[in-house]
């Protein structure tokens, strides 16, 4: 018989550019991390206070506006700043990561809490295993939430979307990390493993990474050359 589960999570969709932002925690101990507050931080703020939990905290999957707010395009994106002005809590930020958020979100790189890949934050009996996936972003980072006696679930940021993965054509990108990380990282994750990806480009918000394996060719790809190939790169 399994037992109850004490995860907390909502996966939310914000903005102009279907961003999905998450809240994760441990509903038995009230909190939870908000994971890329951008777009309407006032709302997800405002969710996790009516289902009375406390954000103890914010996770950055990467430094792009859509994610952590910033200018882009002549808008202004509300994000980490307006995020420390309500709720001031710690920032956890991949360390390859730092400057680019501190510099695109415009607050003091002291504002954030660098890691490294392979760390771990807890929230009650909730562990959040903090993976470093580069190739987006030079420290761009997934969020493997594990429960025991549950299946694990990844929240994948702009790395690996349903049926796809993210951009490797933009500045601080890099064709052969992203490679590495989908096929050497993300890959290795058990078949029963949930996916909940950045964005919400295709019908349904979540996935298996076994099912992923099966039909996304960027986890099908068996060599870098052939990953190049369907980049264009």
């Amino acid at each position: 018989m399994t037992e109850e589960s004490d995860l907390y999570f909502q996966q939310l969709a914000v903005g102009d550019m279907a961003n999905l932002a998450y809240l994760v925690g441990s509903r038995s101990q009230g909190e939870a991390l908000l994971v890329d507050p951008a777009w309407s931080v006032d709302g997800l703020l405002d969710q996790a206070e009516a289902d009375d939990m406390r954000v103890t905290g914010a996770l950055v999957t990467h430094y792009h506006q859509d994610h952590i707010g910033g200018s882009l395009f002549g808008h202004e994106i509300q994000g980490i700043s307006r995020f420390l002005e309500r709720n001031p809590a710690p920032v956890h930020v991949n360390k390859f990561e730092a400057e680019g958020v501190a510099k695109v979100a415009e607050i003091p790189r002291s504002e954030l809490t660098e890691h490294e890949g392979g760390d771990t934050i807890e929230v009650g009996g909730i562990r959040i295993r903090l993976l470093h996936t580069p190739g987006h972003t030079p420290g761009s980072q997934c969020f493997l939430v594990e429960e025991a006696g549950h299946a694990s679930s990844l929240v994948s940021g702009d790395t690996l979307f349903l049926g796809s993965c993210g951009r490797v054509d933009l500045p601080g990108s890099d064709p052969e990390q992203m490679y590495q990380s989908l096929t050497g990282t993300l890959k290795r994750l058990p078949d029963e493993t949930l996916l909940f990806p950045g964005h919400l480009y295709s019908a349904e918000g979540q996935s298996t990474m076994g099912a992923q394996k099966e039909a996304n060719p960027f986890l099908r790809v068996t060599s870098l050359e052939m990953f190049l190939q369907f980049m264009g790169a």
